[in-house]
């Protein structure tokens, strides 16, 4: 007998790329989900794993699994949201992804508040440095900043976001001048990997002058945002950061901007919905939720260094 516990933890194995991560996803251990997934397979007589050095490969039984499970989870979702209709109440399960450093900074604290607004709620924040991985069917609503890929998701945008090239101060006291983006060449630039974009590579606009490209030779790199705004503050070298994240910084001139005449494309915050799913009232309560909070972008500030 399988019961929708059992979908929702397959459709979470099938969604991951190993069982550790799965594990990780579902706040358990790695031993667990091994053992919960061992006696799946013994239960319903037929291997649904293939564990290969490479990751998790679902066999054809798996994939069935995978895809009829799904489709009965969605069913059971649709018949949930159908009954709350009837009430005032938002009910169900709402499930959310998004950036580290944002999510933590501005999504948990709207999560909390819908949470306790709505009682009869349940809701999953899973934070991701590239929370557009998380793009499959088992989420309600992604939280993105960045040049989005290819997708069949309903996207909304929340707030504007620009990038700066910024420094500390005395980094750059103490190094040439940078007069265009060519002078970056001589510089100690710091690359924030995410997203799986091409972070070497530094696109500017000027309002007479045109574009201009350079590609950097990074002295440090990392994919953790707050990471980089730590040694940006300290004095490491240059890096290109969202508004969201420095505004504050570049307020108190803790950092400068570089380059201002120059700018960088922006990183707008935006939400990509479930084309199903998305139309549920949790979801729709949420969405509005997201958006009167980011309505007057919490991180703009009346002054800016330049």
């Amino acid at each position: 007998m399988i019961s929708t516990e059992d979908l929702t933890f397959f459709a979470m194995i099938a969604a991951s790329p190993s069982l550790a991560e799965a594990a990780r996803r579902l706040n358990v251990t790695a031993p667990a989900v091994t053992q919960r997934l061992r006696a799946l397979e013994l239960r319903v007589g037929v291997n649904l794993v293939d564990r290969t050095s490479r990751g998790l490969n679902l066999t054809d039984e798996g994939e069935l699994l995978a895809s009829e499970g799904r489709a009965i989870i969605e069913a059971m979702d649709d018949l949930s949201e159908r009954l709350a209709r009837r009430t005032t109440q938002v009910r169900g399960h709402l499930r959310i992804a998004a950036p580290h450093g944002f999510g933590r900074r501005y999504v948990a604290p709207i999560v909390q508040a819908f949470a306790q607004r709505h009682p009869a709620a349940i809701v999953t924040l899973e934070l991701s440095d590239s929370p557009i991985r998380q793009m499959s069917e088992s989420w309600d609503i992604v939280v993105h900043i960045g040049a989005l890929p290819e997708s069949d998701r309903l996207v909304t945008t929340l707030a504007p976001n620009r990038r700066f090239l910024c420094a500390a101060p005395d980094y750059l006291a103490n190094h040439p001048p940078i007069e265009r983006p060519e002078d970056l060449g001589l510089h100690r630039c710091l690359a924030l990997r995410e997203n799986n974009e091409d972070v070497t590579l530094w696109r500017f606009t000027h309002p007479t002058l045109g574009g201009a490209t350079v590609r950097i030779n990074p002295t440090m790199s990392t994919n953790d945002g707050q990471v980089i705004r730590d040694w940006a503050l300290s004095g490491a070298g240059i890096i290109v950061r969202s508004e969201w994240d420095v505004a504050r910084d570049l307020a108190t001139e803790k950092l400068h901007r570089v380059l201002p005449q120059w700018s960088l494309p922006p990183a707008d915050v935006v939400a990509l919905v479930h084309a199903r799913r998305g139309r549920s009232s949790r979801a729709n309560v949420f969405l509005q939720s997201l958006r009167e909070a980011l309505a007057s972008p919490p991180w703009l500030t009346p002054t800016a260094n330049g």
